[in-house]
């Protein structure tokens, strides 16, 4: 490992026992839910961990140290702080040399939970091409980043405020496997069904594992990604999802709303259009992940 980069001792003597170890991403806990719902989630994700018998790795910035393995002290000061920035990879270097807080992307999580030695990484949505991207080339750094990581990520497909198609367009030019977790066709976070296909699927997560352990036999640097989609009984309605959808994106028009005031706008206009029920959607989906996470790293320590 880099010097510069902390991994606590319980996630290092679990690599390096070959026993199941999950690594979670943080700005779900600093950028991604409100007070005080966002410290119980994160502690909740990981307690629902050990019980399983896999250890919790999540991921941050704190005091300037990239750490893999947060302290639950750590997670509460991410959670309250109002100087917590959201740190990509590109971001990493000045969060370092600032001795800065903050919530780790899809990006930056991956990139240190490889360096860690740890295999599965559960996330809420992955970011993707954003709509407009032919012109606006707005494309969020977590498809690069995962080209070139080979990890697998557990992930309910991306937000469907994003440009779904496209989306799996540039994870097939950058190499990502994509697998449907029982399913043929691509979640869209809030949804079961964004409408695109995946090109394969797998039925457990022992045949996920199988295929990761395959991408690493022929030494292939990307990603496997596991598209897990919501349970059925606590997706959006599929036709208040179109609806709202549609009425966000319109919002944002009229608004003027472009660039990275975009994907904020349009998630809190879904949150209260919906009541908060979008928000529970995000919770439930995050809590998926995460059990399907902890089952592909107990079957790949078994192999």
């Amino acid at each position: 490992m880099n010097p510069a980069v902390v991994v606590s001792e319980e996630v290092s003597a679990a690599v390096a026992d070959g026993r199941p170890v999950v690594a979670l991403e943080s700005t779900i806990l600093t950028h991604g839910l409100p007070r005080p719902r966002n410290l119980e989630v994160a502690l909740d994700a990981e307690a629902s961990l050990r019980s399983a018998g896999v250890v919790p790795a999540t991921v941050g910035m704190v005091d300037g140290c990239p750490t893999v393995g947060l302290s639950t002290a750590q997670l509460e000061r991410l959670s309250i702080g109002d100087d917590v920035a959201k740190v990509s990879v590109r971001d990493l270097p000045v969060a370092l040399a600032r001795n800065g807080h903050g919530g780790t992307t899809v990006a930056a999580t991956a990139l240190l939970a490889h360096r860690a030695g740890i295999a599965v990484f559960s996330t809420g949505g992955l970011g993707g091409v954003h709509r407009g991207a032919s012109t606006t080339f707005d494309e969020s750094a977590d498809l690069v980043a995962l080209s070139g990581i080979p990890i697998l990520v557990v992930s309910a497909g991306v937000k469907s405020i994003l440009d779904v198609g496209a989306t799996l367009e540039r994870l097939e030019t950058l190499n990502v496997t994509v697998l449907g977790y029982r399913t043929d066709t691509f979640p869209g976070f809030y949804v079961r069904d964004s409408g695109f296909p995946v090109p394969a699927r797998v039925e457990s997560a022992t045949e996920a594992a199988a295929v990761a352990a395959a991408r690493d036999a022929l030494g292939l640097p990307a990603a496997v990604l596991l598209a897990n989609p919501v349970a059925a009984d606590a997706q959006l309605d599929v036709e208040e999802h179109r609806r709202v959808l549609d009425e966000a994106l319109d919002g944002a028009g009229v608004d003027g709303i472009t660039g990275q005031a975009t994907t904020p706008y349009l998630l809190d206009r879904i949150r209260r259009t919906t009541a908060g029920r979008s928000l529970e959607v995000n919770v439930a989906v995050y809590r998926g992940n995460v059990a399907l996470g902890g089952e592909v790293a107990t079957a790949l320590a078994a192999r």
